[in-house]
């Protein structure tokens, strides 16, 4: 991956989907930290919850992991990652500061993840876009964020709720426990 540079004024472009044909589960943030942006790597700041939640999800300690084994790790689990901004005007880090959004283009999705059943939203604000997943056919599950900046809930009250990004709860789709494969 190169460095995202930022534009013109203050417009910062996102980091590079972590998309596979067999991606089952899609975890969407909202956009990348200043932290993540200049690291070049998802959920980079150390005391996002991020990894340590997907690390228990999917029952292998990828949190332990230099970042460049966790992706291709990720994707044997069948998740993917990305944002639901591809580039915007932020000072700082919160979604709050966020100026002139643009999405990222996920028309492509059902051609580029042919398997993907779930679409998990990273937060409030990447969660906005739920609907219009629903409405390409996908579950969606709106969990509250990792953020260091999103302290209201426990660990274990943040991990309950990611859980059911693992457990399917449709009437045609069985459970899927620990492992996605």
């Amino acid at each position: 991956m190169t460095t995202p540079a930022p534009l013109e004024n203050n417009l910062l472009t996102g980091l590079a989907p972590l998309l596979a044909l067999d991606t089952r589960i899609l975890i969407l943030g909202s956009f990348p930290g200043a932290q993540s942006l200049a690291a070049v790597q998802y959920y980079a700041h150390p005391r996002n919850q991020f990894w340590r939640l997907v690390s228990n999800l999917v029952d292998e300690n990828l949190a332990a992991l230099p970042y460049a084994e966790r992706m291709p790790r990720l994707l044997v689990h069948r998740v993917g990652l990305w944002d639901v901004l591809g580039a915007c005007e932020r000072e700082g880090s919160l979604d709050s500061a966020i100026r002139k959004p643009a999405a990222n283009d996920f028309e492509r999705l059902h051609a580029l993840c042919p398997q993907l059943e779930t679409v998990g939203f990273n937060g409030q604000t990447s969660g906005k876009f739920a609907p219009q997943f629903a409405a390409a056919g996908y579950r969606t599950v709106v969990l509250p964020s990792s953020s260091p900046a999103h302290m209201a809930m426990s660990f274990e009250q943040k991990l309950e709720l990611w859980r059911q990004l693992v457990t399917d709860a449709g009437p045609n789709r069985s459970p899927v426990q620990g492992s996605l494969l």
